[in-house]
């Protein structure tokens, strides 16, 4: 990208946004305000306080064109709004221009949750108790009780847990508390009690690699990765994976949709109804169990 007034703003705007999102997500970010740099540049335009409605519609019509995916076009979208967001707090623009853009309609092509007998035989079983296999039960079983995202358990700092709950802060750099299970508790504690073997001193990050800093987002999927070639899971395993199984077996359970909403911190509760998927065969025995009027007679008949 040319050194513009357009550039500089993109910089400010992302590295403003490296102090809340992952990495990857800055990345995403990036490629995407690029794009739409080229295209401005070819209308002639360098400076981000020209964005309005009809240049992105224009814009992202002609990325539909091209053949970009509906999920990719709504992450596009979503890059400009916060970057116009961020012009708009700067005086820059006079209001958000994306917010007359219609989002793309995604994919609902979620990940399958882990079935719930075999994550519990995966989490079961032995390691060799070195430091980094204490080190690693402590984060799988923290990713499945509490529904964190990759970023969240990355930024984990030690005062953030407490006896019975983790402190987080979310998406949109939003804070909430999610409850730790029994079984986390125990897999932290064995790992709070070898974490000096590992951590330099001063080190306020919770999760800590060979070399003693805080463990990276890349080198958790690893991680995640090989345990579940080691420990016989014959399938893929990535920390989104986890937190989808969390929110999947928790509504089984409890059919509670807002708080499964909560616990995953998400903002808008269609988020959640897209993100957990119960089969229909419970939610129908759930619902011939607890309707007044859903209950068969035994002489009903179809």
């Amino acid at each position: 990208m040319a050194e513009t007034p357009l550039a500089r703003q993109v910089e400010a705007f992302l590295a403003e946004l490296a102090r809340t999102a992952s990495p990857a997500t800055v990345a995403a970010y990036r490629r995407d305000l690029a794009a739409l740099a080229d295209f401005l540049a070819g209308q002639g335009i360098e400076d981000g306080g020209t964005l309005d409605t009809a240049l992105l519609r224009r814009f992202l019509g002609g990325e539909r064109a091209r053949g970009l995916a509906p999920r990719s076009l709504a992450r596009r979208r979503a890059a400009i709004s916060a970057f116009a967001e961020h012009l708009r707090r700067d005086g820059r623009l006079a209001h958000n221009p994306t917010t007359l853009v219609k989002t793309p309609r995604a994919p609902r092509d979620l990940p399958r949750p882990v079935d719930v007998d075999a994550l519990a035989r995966f989490l079961d079983t032995p390691h060799d108790g070195s430091p980094l296999a204490v080190r690693d039960q402590a984060m799988l079983e923290l990713l499945y009780s509490s529904g964190l995202r990759l970023a969240e358990l990355a930024g984990l700092d030690l005062p953030d847990l407490q006896s019975a709950r983790v402190r987080v802060l979310g998406k949109g750099a939003r804070p909430r508390q999610v409850p730790v299970g029994r079984r986390a508790r125990g897999a932290l504690d064995a790992w709070l009690g070898v974490r000096g073997a590992l951590a330099k001193d001063g080190e306020p990050a919770l999760f800590v690699g060979a070399r003693g800093g805080r463990l990276g987002h890349r080198a958790i999927q690893q991680r995640l990765a090989r345990l579940a070639k080691v420990r016989g899971l014959d399938e893929h395993l990535h920390p989104h994976r986890l937190r989808h199984s969390f929110a999947s077996h928790l509504l089984e359970s409890s059919q509670d949709l807002r708080a499964v909403q909560e616990l995953l911190g998400h903002a808008n509760l269609s988020t959640t109804q897209v993100y957990t998927r119960l089969d229909w065969q419970h939610l129908a025995a759930g619902y011939d169990a607890a309707h007044p009027r859903a209950r068969r007679r035994p002489d009903d008949s179809d």
